[in-house]
């Protein structure tokens, strides 16, 4: 490996030729700066050429080639080095799900709860979904739709899914790994294992753009998982599961209407019924985070939001929701 050196062995010779010590200086000058090592690491430098393999895998697959080159070409898209490091760093217990479970919070979801009526009842008698539940995901993934976050799922899933190639993926080690506790190996399975993951749901969000004639590939944002829209659904679930709730003759998950009859569609589909109970609404709710925290934290939202109804009612309010008597209780440990 060649290194600058900040002081070179000719430079405290003394010379004795002028010319001798000219051609020295040169000749270390020109090996320094054809090597080009830094003195500190940098991040590898990403250019739209990552995408190349990844584009050729698409058109094999049977996608436009003419569409995925004006895609890849779009300045806004990069190489998210940041974005994709969460995967090899992210810590789900780490996440603090009580922030959802104070009274403001609660407030807030019996207030989205009012506002949006119409839409939870329709829901409600269609898939048999309790409003409550719906309000419950949709406050713990997108404070109800005012915080949907900014990564932009196209150049998340592109370049996740562009670490199947090893050139890729060696390169990107590189970048995590001062960032990361894996070794090399852990890293290198859990890159090409995400990296099948993330292709598939890349060749959904494109399938997903085309039906909806969506040209913009940057257009799209999320969370850094690939998620998007208030429910924070992954592009598979976007073509399988989600409702145009306001019946515009379009799938749009930033509405509230469209979010709203997606979810209660997916907790429907994973065994969702009205009166169920506690350890089978636990385990449905798994379908959407594998994580118990989060699970617990929606139940313990869903147990407030029903008492709270049950008070309302009481005191000769508009009920938010039927009481179904036989409710999940406070989250599983």
């Amino acid at each position: 490996m060649c290194v600058w050196h900040p002081f070179p062995t000719c430079l405290v010779m003394v010379c004795m030729k002028k010319n001798t010590c000219i051609a020295l200086l040169a000749v270390l000058l020109f090996t320094a700066c054809s090597c080009g090592v830094p003195k500190t690491r940098k991040p590898p430098t990403f250019e739209h050429e990552i995408f190349d393999k990844l584009c050729q895998k698409l058109e094999h697959d049977g996608f436009d080639a003419k569409k995925l080159n004006s895609y890849y070409k779009n300045p806004a898209v990069t190489f998210e080095q940041s974005g994709i490091s969460l995967f090899f760093r992210h810590n789900e217990s780490r996440l603090n799900y009580d922030q959802f479970l104070d009274e403001a919070s609660i407030r807030k979801a019996r207030h989205y709860m009012d506002t949006h009526r119409i839409w939870l009842i329709k829901a409600e008698q269609r898939f048999g979904v309790d409003r409550e539940i719906i309000t419950a995901v949709l406050l713990v993934e997108t404070r109800l739709g005012t915080f949907l976050g900014g990564s932009k799922t196209f150049n998340i899933l592109s370049s996740l899914a562009a670490l199947s190639d090893p050139d890729n993926r060696e390169m990107f080690w590189q970048y995590i790994q001062p960032l990361t506790d894996m070794t090399h190996g852990e890293y290198d399975r859990r890159a090409r294992d995400k990296s099948q993951w993330a292709y598939s749901e890349l060749k959904s969000l494109l399938a997903y753009m085309d039906r909806e004639g969506l040209t913009d590939p940057a257009a799209i944002t999320g969370s850094y998982a690939g998620a998007s829209g208030i429910p924070q659904f992954m592009p598979s679930n976007i073509m399988k599961l989600a409702v145009d709730g306001d019946m515009d003759g379009r799938v749009d998950l930033y509405t509230h209407p469209d979010a709203i009859m997606s979810v209660a569609s997916f907790l429907h589909f994973h065994g969702w019924k009205p009166g169920m109970d506690h350890k089978d609404a636990y385990n449905v709710l798994l379908n959407y985070n594998r994580s118990s925290y989060y699970a617990n934290t929606i139940l313990e939202i869903y147990e407030k939001l029903q008492k709270q109804n049950i008070v309302k009612r009481a005191r000769g309010g508009k009920p938010w929701g039927r009481n179904r008597g036989n409710r999940p209780g406070p989250g599983i440990s």
